[in-house]
């Protein structure tokens, strides 16, 4: 059996049909790039639409058009598509490189990643650096992220503005689409498979037209998501700041005792009363909020259910 030599792209789709054309014609020009596979995650404009125009046109023209198209039933969310992807090109290439089809991620990088590779680079991993053009609030609530999501796991570490722009040989993706946990977070996941990975810095840019479907609530949803999946400290956390409460919750206990003791009864006030009836109940349905998010969890796991269905794959 012949070992594949080529490079695949893959990039996920939801609602880009304003760049979706000039996204594909900048990955193919890049050397090096043997085919492009989209994946739509349930566009609910004519992203798919674009995508089949300009497959029929290459046609036409009798020119070679390495694209196919991935058509999931519905929105599966970008972790489902990303690993639909993966699950498509396993064994058909020697490396595969995921990026946003958004062109924040600048196409022409790719060659300088495939060269890392041939170098003897297992993964390679585009950074982004400090300049580029997102707003400053999003920087810094990455920053922070960054710092709580390392501080909180011990089994890796993310490096500060890594995202799911990489480059995977063979051997990793092949690490990579055999884990099948439903609550995906790849930027833990690659550097959890551990294969050697070489960074390589870029400037992301604003998105040239259309607008970002991932929403603050979104983005601290995500965040969340990456640190229950990789971390059981919010327990340990809840579990060490009951045993805290109850500790001093002891002491006021015996210091009231004494004080019954040594100078009578005392009636107490109401608003100390309810301050501390408030405070305990609050510390309670937190703490099982973040058991119920990891219980949660189990549930999903439990049921086993599939990431994606593709509707249709269009090849070209």
């Amino acid at each position: 059996m012949v070992k594949p030599q080529g490079v695949w792209v893959v990039a996920a789709c939801f609602n880009e049909r304003a760049v979706i054309t000039s996204f594909i014609e900048r990955v193919l020009a890049v050397p090096g790039v043997e085919r492009l596979v989209l994946i739509d995650d349930g566009s609910s404009d004519d992203t798919v639409s674009q995508i089949r125009v300009w497959q029929e046109r290459q046609v036409q023209l009798a020119s070679a058009a390495p694209v196919t198209l991935l058509e999931l039933t519905r929105n599966f969310g970008k972790e489902a598509a990303m690993l639909a992807g993966l699950d498509h090109v396993r064994g058909d290439c020697a490396a595969a490189v995921l990026i946003d089809s958004d062109l924040q991620h600048p196409p022409e990088l790719i060659e300088a990643m495939v060269q890392k590779w041939r170098d003897g680079a297992e993964v390679v991993t585009a950074v982004r650096d400090d300049s580029d053009e997102e707003s400053r609030f999003k920087v810094a609530s990455a920053h922070w992220f960054y710092r709580v999501f390392n501080k909180l796991v011990d089994s890796i570490q993310i490096k500060e503005g890594a995202g799911d722009y990489r480059l995977l040989d063979a051997q990793a993706l092949e690490a990579v689409t055999s884990l099948r946990e439903s609550s995906r977070f790849s930027k833990g996941l690659l550097p959890w498979t551990g294969y050697r990975s070489v960074e390589l810095p870029y400037q992301r840019v604003s998105r040239s037209s259309g607008q970002s479907s991932w929403s603050p609530f979104k983005l601290v949803s995500y965040a969340f998501d990456g640190i229950f999946s990789f971390s059981v400290l919010p327990l340990k956390v809840w579990t060490g700041l009951g045993v805290l409460i109850s500790l001093l919750s002891l002491v006021y206990a015996f210091l009231i005792a004494l004080r019954t003791v040594l100078v009578g009864v005392d009636v107490p006030g109401y608003a100390s009363m309810m301050t501390a009836v408030l405070f305990l109940g609050g510390i309670q349905l937190i703490g099982i909020g973040v058991l119920g998010d990891y219980i949660g969890r189990i549930y999903v796991e439990a049921k086993g259910r599939p990431h994606y269905f593709i509707r249709a794959i269009h090849n070209s």
